[in-house]
């Protein structure tokens, strides 16, 4: 599946209206970062943010930061020790279906910055976090990331 931001961002507004939640126009940016890719260096100041990682049509992860959560934005998603539950260590741990080699797994960030597309959706802070925990479970739903919550909680 090939997702289309933009409007599956349109339909967010929608169910965040019927939550009561009215976003003004501009207050969600999207940031493609096609690979190859540099991860982002910082958060913007007074953002927070949803970021959905894809390999070809495979969604490979959804996440969310609130606007103190720098490192888990900028780095722990491409070091697989770096934080629980990290991209860099999900894929390690499916490996096969992935079809990494031993030198791919050791050099498991460098991986990820070279074939994986990374999508950022930038959110003023003054939303709250419930728009961000919404806009993220939206984006679960819809998406169906592979590697999303405990391997036993998966479907």
């Amino acid at each position: 599946m090939t997702w289309k931001p933009e409007q599956t961002l349109a339909d967010f507004a929608t169910a965040a209206r019927l939550a009561g939640v009215m976003l003004a126009a501009g207050d969600i940016r999207i940031e493609a970062l096609p690979a190859p890719h540099a991860p982002p260096t910082r958060l913007p100041a007074g953002t927070m943010a949803v970021y959905v990682f894809t390999h070809g049509s495979d969604v490979l992860k959804v996440g969310k930061v609130g606007p103190k959560s720098q490192a888990r934005y900028t780095s722990q998603h491409y070091n697989p020790g770096s934080a629980q539950s990290t991209l860099a260590a999900s894929i390690i741990a499916d490996a096969d279906h992935i079809g990494l080699g031993e030198a791919d797994r050791a050099e498991i960030g460098n991986w990820i910055r070279t074939n994986v597309d990374r999508v950022n959706i930038l959110l003023p802070a003054h939303l709250g976090v419930p728009v961000l925990t919404l806009l993220e479970s939206f984006l679960q739903c819809r998406l169906r990331p592979r590697y999303e919550g405990f391997k036993s909680q998966r479907g």
